[in-house]
């Protein structure tokens, strides 16, 4: 990848989309379009009931209101997917967790970008109050584990991260 072209379309406070040229294991050159992009935390929060905080997060590019965890935009270079993690749990929910497990990472659309989502359970929780950005518009809920996966078999929730957020935790407990 060091001696990849690129030529940068668009670069935004987020994704930066370029026309790239790779070389394809059989040798063959191919100009892509590539959007590159700083990565993310996605927390998977139980109560001391074992209950799931999930939001309900209007997204403008989807149409309209969704189901998904907590989750954000790692901030800088030198901020870590954990505190990540951490500050999104508050900033979104208003929460502060004391134990944090790491569950494998995921890519949520390789075939363009490289973005790699950094997932997490936290439990021990505090409620801080929530501070979302001023873009964010967000209902926070607490629902049963087994409610949320129906929500997931059924449709309810489409959101790819959450849904093997969950997939990840309940085979974690095989």
């Amino acid at each position: 990848m060091s001696n990849r072209q690129r030529t940068t379309i668009y670069r935004g406070t987020v994704i930066n989309l370029g026309l790239e040229t790779a070389v394809l294991p059989n040798g063959e050159l191919l100009t892509l379009e590539i959007v590159r992009h700083p990565g993310g935390a996605v927390i998977l929060a139980f109560d001391n009931r074992d209950y799931i905080c999930l939001l309900r997060q209007f997204r403008y590019a989807v149409g309209g209101w969704i189901w998904e965890l907590p989750a954000g935009v790692i901030d800088s270079s030198d901020e870590n997917p954990l505190e990540t993690a951490r500050r999104e749990l508050r900033e979104e929910a208003g929460l502060e967790a004391d134990d944090w497990v790491a569950l494998p990472p995921i890519l949520p659309t390789p075939g363009f970008c490289n973005e790699e989502l950094f997932l997490y359970v936290a439990r021990t929780l505090r409620d801080i109050g929530a501070h979302p950005n001023n873009d964010e518009h967000i209902e926070v809920h607490w629902k049963p584990l087994a409610e949320v996966m129906a929500m997931a078999i059924d449709g309810h929730i489409r959101d790819a991260k959450t849904i093997v957020a969950l997939f990840h935790t309940i085979h974690a407990n095989d």
